[in-house]
């Protein structure tokens, strides 16, 4: 395959470096051979890259609960010292769940951001957010959510970033795409959105969605039961989590702090099981 318009060879470099929150780390997507249990879209990304391009190497820096202040401060310098091809940026959900973020400024320190990203020379890649159905509670988010969907976008515009419109992806409406927490992405849901950001770099994938029969629709039992242990299982302990200051990923490193070249085959999941038994051994 050739070299690809949208992935410039910058001084010959294949290096591709995922920043962002729990959308981009993997949660949802469980796979407890891979750091921090995951494995997520950007893997997959990853491996198709190597594929189709062999030489690519693959950084991720995200982890779960970040705020884009915190994304800034612990994952650009970092980045830009990679000298990447490639960056894809998903931030700023968290501060948007959090009542107290000024939408205005949040989005200034993001464009200011993605100025600092673009002026690397590298494809950029940016998410708008989902309208997640998660309950009747969050609606008033909504307005927060389509001021950032929409500043995300002409922010993209500006600075000839590729854009993966989340918000419009029809296939999201699926419950089935998303994990119990009703928050995340489930795996289908996860090799769904790699399918969309490769079709986007015109990288060539077998990606294809699930063949799903139709939902069924749940017996008022069978829904209020759902909900309770929705509760029980996610919501509580969030509150708890927020009581206490804490967040899930307040312990955790990045999943892929350095680039690692991608082995063709087997992917990633070979080079982690490779890095076990030698650190094992």
């Amino acid at each position: 395959m050739g070299a690809n318009p949208l992935l410039p060879e910058l001084e010959g470099r294949r290096v591709f470096v995922a920043l962002g929150d729990s959308f981009t780390e993997g949660v949802g997507d469980r796979d407890e051979r891979l750091p921090n249990g995951v494995r997520g879209w950007a893997d997959r990304v990853a491996e198709k890259l190597a594929k189709a391009q062999p030489g690519w190497r693959y950084a991720n820096l995200a982890i779960r609960s970040k705020r884009l202040r915190q994304i800034i401060n612990e994952q650009l310098e970092p980045a830009l010292a990679m000298k990447p091809a490639l960056v894809t940026l998903y931030a700023g959900g968290n501060d948007i769940l959090d009542l107290k973020t000024d939408m205005v400024a949040l989005m200034a320190d993001y464009e200011n951001f993605v100025a600092q990203l673009a002026e690397t020379g590298a494809t950029l890649v940016l998410f708008t957010g989902f309208d997640v159905k998660v309950s009747a509670l969050l609606e008033p988010l909504k307005k927060r959510n389509t001021f950032y969907n929409q500043r995300v976008r002409a922010i993209a515009a500006k600075y000839g970033a590729v854009l993966v419109d989340y918000w419009s992806l029809d296939a999201f409406h699926d419950r089935r795409m998303w994990d119990s927490d009703r928050l995340h992405m489930s795996k289908a849901g996860h090799k769904y959105l790699a399918g969309q950001v490769l079709d986007r770099l015109g990288v060539p994938h077998k990606i294809t969605p699930k063949d799903w029969e139709p939902p069924l629709r749940p017996s008022l039992r069978e829904w209020e039961r759902q909900q309770r242990r929705w509760i029980h299982d996610w919501v509580l302990p969030l509150f708890g989590r927020k009581l206490r200051g804490v967040t899930l990923g307040d312990e955790l490193t990045p999943r892929w702090p350095e680039p690692v070249k991608v082995p063709r085959k087997g992917g990633l999941k070979k080079l982690a099981a490779k890095s076990y038994f030698s650190e094992a051994n």
